[in-house]
C-alpha cells in the first residue's frame, strides 16, 4: 500500500501538472517522443523552462546540488502521472538523465557547480557524443581524436581554459537531438597509443562554435532526430574533462549504468500510452475481435508488466548489490518488445496502415512501426547485449575474435 507522503506527492503532481498543461502549453498534449521530436520544439523548451522553474527536473538529485532529494519511488510517481496527464516529450532528458547523473557521479565540485543549475532550470540542453559509423555497439573502438594544447586560452570555447584546450577531430553518429542542443559531452580518444578503452576521455564540448557541424538524418518515418555530428578542430577547455584523461571507459559505462535506472519508467509509461492507443484503435475497429491479434494485445500486456516490475525490482534493491548487466538485460527486455508492439500498431489498423498520406503523412501506427525498426540496433545492438551479459554478468568463454 502507498505510503501516505506517497500519495500526497502524487496528488501535488497531478495537480500541477493540471494546473500547468494550459494555455500555450495545451497544444503539447502528447507531442514528441519517438519518431515525432521535430513537433513543437520551442514551446517544448519553454515547457522545460516550467519546469524547471517549479522544481520538478532533478527530483532525485542531492539538495546539496540543487536537486529535491527525493527516493525513487516519489521519482517513478512523477514519471506516472506526467505520462498519465499527456505531457510533452522531455527535450531536456538527456542532460537531467544522463549527462546530470555522470557529473554527480564523477564530477568535480566546479564542474557541478557550473553545468547543473542550467540543466535544473531547464535553460541548457545537452546531447551524447558517443557512437560512430565504426564505433557503435563497440564503444572502445571509438576514434574521434582529442589533444590538449596548452596555453591555448581562447579558441572557440568563448571562455579562458585555465591550462589549454582540447582540440578535437572526428565524426559521430545517431546523436539524438543534437540540432537544438548547447552542450556535448564526448567520448574521444586522447591517447593514440593506448589500446581500445584505455585511451579514451569523456569531454564536455560547446556545439555553437566553429569546428562543429551537425547534419541531421532523415529516418524512415522522414523526421531527423537524430544527426551526424562532425568536429573538425573544435575546441573544448582543458579543464571540462570528466575524470581524468583516459578515465573516460569508466565514465562511459557509469553513464550507460544510469541511462535505465529510474528514467525507465520515463520510457515505459510513454509505452503504456502507445499501448493504450493500439488497443483503443483495436477496439473501435473490431480488430480485438480477431483471436490472433486479441492473443498479442493480452502478450503485449503481459510484456509491459515484467518490464515494470523488472525494474521495481532493480530499483528496489540495497545500493551496490545490482548487477552490472541489468542495463543490458533491460535492453532486451524493451526493445524486441517494442519492435512487437509497432508491428501490431499496424496489423491492428489493417490495410490502411500501408498506405501513407499525401507529402508522406504518417499516423501514430505507421511511424510506431517505422521507428522501431531500429530498436533492436541504437542504444548497442542486441546481439552485444547477449554478449556482454554472457562474458561480464555469467563468466562464460568470450566469443571468437
Amino acid at each position: 500500500m502507498p505510503a501516505p507522503d506517497e500519495e500526497a506527492f502524487r496528488a501535488d503532481v497531478r495537480g500541477w501538472l493540471a494546473a500547468n498543461l494550459t494555455g500555450g502549453f495545451a497544444p503539447l498534449a502528447g507531442s514528441g517522443g519517438p519518431g515525432r521530436e521535430h513537433e513543437f520544439v520551442p514551446e517544448r523548451m519553454a515547457w522545460e523552462r516550467r519546469l524547471g522553474a517549479d522544481g520538478w527536473i532533478g527530483l532525485g538529485w542531492p539538495e546539496s546540488d540543487g536537486g529535491r532529494g527525493l527516493p525513487w519511488r516519489h521519482q517513478v510517481i512523477f514519471y506516472e502521472e506526467y505520462a498519465r496527464a499527456g505531457a510533452p516529450a522531455r527535450v531536456g532528458h538527456i542532460g537531467e538523465q544522463l549527462l546530470g547523473p555522470t557529473l554527480l557521479m564523477f564530477g568535480t565540485a566546479e564542474q557541478r557547480a557550473r553545468f547543473l543549475p542550467g540543466i535544473l532550470a531547464g535553460t541548457q540542453l545537452w546531447c551524447q557524443g558517443y557512437s560512430e559509423p565504426g564505433a557503435g555497439s563497440d564503444l572502445a573502438a571509438v576514434s574521434t581524436r582529442a589533444r590538449l594544447v596548452k596555453g591555448d586560452d581562447e579558441g572557440g570555447t568563448g571562455r579562458r581554459a585555465g591550462g589549454g584546450q582540447w582540440h578535437l577531430n572526428g565524426q559521430k553518429v545517431w546523436t539524438s537531438l543534437a540540432q537544438f542542443a548547447d552542450w556535448c559531452f564526448v567520448l574521444a580518444r586522447t591517447d593514440p597509443a593506448a589500446e581500445r578503452h584505455r585511451g579514451l576521455s569523456c569531454l564536455l564540448v560547446p556545439m555553437r562554435q566553429p569546428g562543429v557541424e551537425v547534419r541531421p538524418i532523415v529516418q524512415l518515418t522522414g523526421t531527423s532526430e537524430f544527426s551526424e555530428v562532425f568536429f573538425d578542430d573544435a575546441r573544448a577547455a582543458a579543464a571540462d574533462i570528466v575524470g581524468a584523461p583516459g578515465d573516460g571507459w569508466r565514465v562511459a559505462m557509469g553513464t550507460l549504468a544510469v541511462e535505465r535506472g529510474v528514467s525507465t519508467f520515463g520510457q515505459q509509461m510513454g509505452f503504456q500510452r502507445e499501448f493504450e492507443a493500439v488497443l483503443a484503435t483495436a477496439r473501435s475497429n473490431g480488430a480485438i475481435d480477431d483471436p490472433d491479434l486479441r492473443t498479442r494485445i493480452v502478450e503485449a500486456w503481459v510484456g509491459l508488466q515484467v518490464m515494470r516490475y523488472t525494474a521495481m525490482a532493480t530499483l528496489g534493491r540495497p545500493a551496490g548489490d545490482v548487477p552490472g548487466t541489468e542495463a543490458n538485460v533491460s535492453k532486451l527486455l524493451w526493445a524486441p518488445w517494442h519492435q512487437r508492439l509497432g508491428e501490431l500498431a499496424v496489423d491492428v489498423a489493417g490495410a490502411a496502415a500501408t498506405v501513407a498520406g499525401p507529402g508522406y503523412e504518417l499516423d501514430n501506427a505507421q511511424r510506431l512501426f517505422l521507428y522501431t525498426r531500429a530498436d533492436t540496433i541504437y542504444g548497442g545492438s542486441n546481439e552485444i547485449q547477449r554478449n556482454i551479459i554472457a562474458e561480464r554478468g555469467l563468466g562464460l568463454p568470450r566469443e571468437p575474435r
